[in-house]
């Protein structure tokens, strides 16, 4: 099932795994040209999280791939085992 929300309503959403880590803030988003789906989130990471510090950073910032995510309201929750 697709996963709709307007990208406005995401800025600034803490992002949270499924098992309840905070990896950090929610930055920026990486949109498809063509289809306009939404592709990856940039994420300032948490440096207090292991899990955070353990994933690979561009400029600072933690790329999460959208299809990742599992839910997104108040935080967006992200399936721990798709992001590495």
């Amino acid at each position: 099932m697709p996963k709709i929300v307007i990208a406005k309503q995401l800025a600034g959403k803490k992002i949270i795994t499924n098992d309840g880590e905070e990896l950090g803030k929610l930055i920026d988003l990486n949109v498809h040209e063509v289809s306009g789906k939404l592709e990856s989130m940039l994420v300032e990471p948490n440096l207090d999280n292991a899990t955070a510090r353990s994933l690979n950073k561009e400029d600072g910032l933690i790329l999460i791939p959208y299809s990742s995510v599992l839910a997104a309201s108040d935080h967006v929750i992200v399936d721990k085992k798709a992001i590495h």
